[in-house]
């Protein structure tokens, strides 16, 4: 079997490693228990955490035990890395609906059963913490100055960091620290946002337990020019689809760049590498091609084969000609809706989160953006014909943004 350290190396995920060579000799020799974290500070986990997810998926496959660490304790401070400004403070209640919901999403992606992979929350040792005794055993070996110089610290430095959010890497670095005393954790794994805090947990336990510890970032998810993704214009690529639709996640990777196809692939699919380059080798019609397999894949993942087929049939119904308009984003309009709006276009793309404002929305028919059944608006005031409502009526915004109207 190929060692995994090579596998997420050829896939891209490797970002840095604190002990490189002796890491990769240990995880093809043994069976190693290693760690990711996530602060459960929304009810459902984003397309940014996907890579963390197929990081464990794939370290799973290879025979090593994941535990999957929700922070219900680090939660209540916030982690202020690529924050410009402090988290609201949540209450224990809100922390743990949402570290429920981000356990029954993991589910499609590891196996829990038997003992294959563990779950555990940090509020168990952390909101029970005695701070004296915190300070002393632990507070005592960390350097505040050391601490200024990480990169999540230094960005909020010019704008004020209080002493609840320095605290953030301590908190961190003992939950290793935990792990390890309790299950043999000897590796925790994250994105490359992380580097600091993941460090100062490994260094941690091998100067207060004297054992080796290991400290591995992964890539972020961004385009070839370097930015975020996972923002879509209706917000950011929730994995709940009450949150973001599947039709909604499906269209998001059918229309990314052809330059991120390829690292989208190998990051988020497990299809082999031999099949993904060749794929987005030939560019043209094989490329868009692999965008519809990105597309399905993915989708497929997060959602269900079900789910992934009604959103193929909804694109295709749209672009193609054929295929099920009833799987795509529909707005179903009550008495009251169609009598408050008057059934005019600029209410309807508001409904259908099309646009966010009225205004937004009088400016987008102004450009020649938006389509009624493939029939541009040009009219500011214009409304849709009742009768049009009985099959439904389209609205289009652009080349991705669409709603079907009904009457209910």
């Amino acid at each position: 079997m190929q060692n995994v350290y090579d596998i997420l190396t050829e896939r891209g995920f490797l970002k840095q490693c604190s002990h490189p060579e002796e890491l990769r000799e240990l995880l093809g020799r043994e069976k190693v228990t290693f760690y990711i974290g996530f602060d459960p500070t929304a009810d459902s986990l984003h397309i940014g955490h996907y890579v963390a997810l197929m990081t464990m998926a794939h370290m799973q496959r290879a025979g090593h035990k994941p535990i999957v660490l929700l922070g219900g304790g680090t939660a209540m401070i916030g982690d202020p890395s690529g924050k410009s400004d402090m988290r609201r403070m949540m209450t224990n209640e809100e922390i743990d609906h949402n570290a429920a919901c981000f356990q029954k999403q993991m589910a499609r992606l590891l196996d829990f059963s038997e003992g294959k992979a563990i779950v555990v929350n940090n509020a168990e040792w952390l909101r029970s913490l005695n701070f004296l005794e915190f300070m002393r055993d632990i507070g005592v070996l960390f350097s505040v100055n050391r601490m200024l110089t990480a990169e999540c610290y230094k960005q909020r430095m010019e704008r004020g960091l209080t002493f609840f959010e320095l605290s953030y890497m301590l908190m961190q670095s003992y939950d290793f620290l935990v792990l390890n005393q309790k299950y043999g954790c000897i590796l925790q794994m994250g994105g490359d946002d992380q580097w600091s805090n993941i460090l100062n947990g490994a260094d941690l336990i091998r100067r207060k337990e004297q054992k080796p510890a290991f400290a591995l970032t992964t890539a972020l998810l961004t385009t070839s020019e370097g930015k975020k993704m996972g923002k879509t214009e209706k917000g950011a690529l929730w994995l709940d689809p009450n949150k973001c639709s599947v039709y909604d996640f499906y269209q998001y990777w059918r229309n990314i760049d052809d330059a991120d196809v390829e690292n989208c692939l190998s990051l988020l699919t497990f299809l082999p590498m031999a099949d993904i380059r060749a794929m987005c080798e030939e560019g043209g019609a094989a490329l868009n091609a692999a965008k519809r397999t990105l597309a399905f894949t993915l989708t497929e993942q997060v959602h269900g084969t079900e789910e992934a087929l009604k959103a193929q049939q909804a694109a295709e119904a749209l672009f193609g000609g054929g295929g099920d308009l009833s799987h795509m984003p529909t707005v179903v309009l009550s008495a009251a809706d169609i009598e408050s709006t008057g059934l005019r276009v600029t209410d309807l793309l508001v409904l259908g989160n099309l646009s966010k404002s009225k205004s937004d929305a009088r400016r987008l028919i102004e450009s020649g953006a938006v389509l009624l059944d493939d029939e541009k608006v040009a009219d500011v005031y214009a409304a849709i014909p009742a009768e049009k409502l009985e099959s439904g009526a389209i609205l289009k915004k652009g080349k991705k943004g669409f709603v079907r109207i009904l009457k209910g």
